[in-house]
């Protein structure tokens, strides 16, 4: 059987006092954004593009030898926890080159962080099949969010704790200058059971079985060396 290749785009990793692991280290700096006594919202949404949600009781960035900046939050659903992300694990610049250099460095320390989300990338050099669309549309509705196509069945509606199937193009998102379509898979906390960063290859068959019932898709997740 022929497999096409996915790659992890995105890792949310979960744990009490994560910054413990930056403090000491003279490769990262801890900048607050959101704390009792911070609030700089207009510092986060110039960083990472996006606005400080509500639901966001604590926010620091992590700055890098690298130049790169990753989000800490704790959420108020969580407040005794504190969420790292790496986003941008498979893109097409020096960025997520990086970015992978700087997850494989702390893989030990993270071992034992527990996985929250994953983003799973399926990227083609043309439009997205349309054996693919209709598959997904046999059980799903797709809405138009800016970029962004969402298939979402009638329970899920336009929010939920499972699973979030996408597709967009990604030559405007990325700027590149050739033509590229992402099928994207964000598989949340409410669809794994407790497994820590270290486990992490013990979930991609769950999720290439995911991807094929509901794409037709068969998919083979490619390893983050190392992990």
């Amino acid at each position: 059987m022929r497999y096409k290749k996915a790659y992890i785009d995105s890792l949310n990793l979960s744990d009490r006092q994560v910054e413990s692991i930056f403090i000491y280290h003279q490769d990262y700096v801890i900048e607050a954004v959101k704390t009792k006594s911070t609030f700089m919202p207009e510092v986060w949404s110039q960083t990472f593009g996006r606005a400080l949600k509500r639901n966001i009781i604590e926010a620091k960035i992590i700055h890098t030898h690298l130049g790169l900046t990753l989000p800490l939050k704790t959420f108020s659903v969580t407040p005794n926890t504190q969420t790292l992300e790496f986003a941008g694990l498979h893109g097409y610049n020096e960025r997520s080159k990086h970015l992978l250099q700087h997850l494989q460095a702390l893989k030990q320390a993270l071992a034992h962080t527990r996985v929250m989300r994953i983003d799973i990338a399926i990227d083609f050099k043309h439009k997205i099949p349309k054996r693919v669309i209709e598959q997904l549309s046999q059980h799903r509705e797709p809405f138009q969010y800016a970029n962004t196509t969402y298939y979402k069945t009638a329970k899920e509606k336009k929010s939920n704790q499972r699973v979030d199937i996408k597709i967009y193009n990604k030559q405007i998102q990325a700027k590149l200058d050739y033509p590229l379509y992402r099928l994207e898979f964000v598989f949340k906390g409410s669809y794994f059971h407790k497994f820590a960063l270290r486990e992490l290859q013990s979930v991609y068959k769950k999720m290439e079985k995911s991807i094929y019932r509901t794409t037709g898709l068969s998919v083979k997740i490619e390893p983050i060396y190392g992990l």
